[in-house]
């Protein structure tokens, strides 16, 4: 069986998917289009109900139970691994909301989180996430939501983390934060168990046999990052949530849901 598959070309989805698509552990007769392509565009495409099997941020979550599912395998959730709010220079936080600020797509978990932490804060702007640390080096935006490998490197560039929105809500929740996470088509019915069962097999391979010494299919798609942060990238956003979501991870789930309900008039 045949099923179109979307993930980020970012070490963490590389090093989860690298062993299912690349068949090093049997996928039980399923076969794969693969489209790797940046989170923003794989949340739009779940909201158009594009592709079979999709990561997507869990701030699009709400927005495509429709037709999703999400699986307990493959995800990114933890502590210490949120965005961060960044700027040229430091900023009061109660001056925020009178900032332009950029956000890494509007159907996201960064702007999820942002906006729980800055509800009052409407001057928004949406880039996709690489481009944010080079507009707020030029002045055209106030500060910005940092995510993914920016989050190593924007002290080497001179910017100053006004707010870590990642650690605000582990402060207010108490749980791990919920990132992103790969949802699968309703009509799949109990093929999508079974999707998870070998996304959690591909993980647990990635573990086994790359842990130490990255694959070369991780590397061909991170060419403009050293190999060492490509390894922090992995280590912050792969680990037994990844695995399995739990309990806590299921709770952060529905407490994410719950926010976004409660934070919708801000998400706009």
């Amino acid at each position: 069986m045949k099923l179109t598959l979307g993930f980020s070309p970012c070490p963490n989805d590389t090093f989860i998917f690298d062993a299912l698509v690349n068949k090093k552990i049997d996928t039980e007769g399923f076969d794969f289009d693969v489209y790797l392509e940046d989170v923003q565009t794989l949340n739009r495409w779940a909201l158009e109900g594009r592709l079979d099997v999709s990561k997507i941020s869990y701030g699009v979550l709400p927005l495509v139970l429709d037709q999703y599912d999400y699986l307990s395998s493959g995800g990114a959730l933890g502590k210490g691994v949120g965005p961060l709010l960044i700027a040229r220079s430091p900023i009061p936080q109660e001056n925020i909301p009178n900032c332009t600020i950029a956000i890494p797509g509007e159907n996201t978990t960064a702007h999820l989180l942002f906006s729980q932490a800055f509800p009052k804060a409407k001057n928004k702007v949406f880039r996709v996430f690489n481009q944010i640390e080079e507009d707020v080096l030029s002045g055209k935006i106030d500060a910005g939501v940092i995510i993914h490998e920016n989050r190593f490197t924007y002290q080497q560039k001179g910017l100053h983390k006004i707010i870590d929105l990642g650690d605000y809500w582990e402060q207010t929740t108490g749980l791990p934060i919920p990132l992103g996470g790969i949802v699968a088509k309703r009509s799949l019915g109990v093929r999508a168990d079974q999707l998870g069962n070998l996304i959690r097999a591909s993980v647990e391979y990635a573990f086994k046999h790359h842990h130490k010494q990255l694959s070369d299919y991780v590397k061909q798609y991170a060419q403009e990052m050293s190999e060492d942060v490509m390894r922090q990238h992995v280590d912050l956003y792969v680990n037994e949530y990844s695995i399995e979501l739990g309990e806590r991870g299921e709770q952060a789930i529905t407490q994410l849901l719950k926010t976004f309900a409660e934070m919708s008039g801000s998400i706009i």
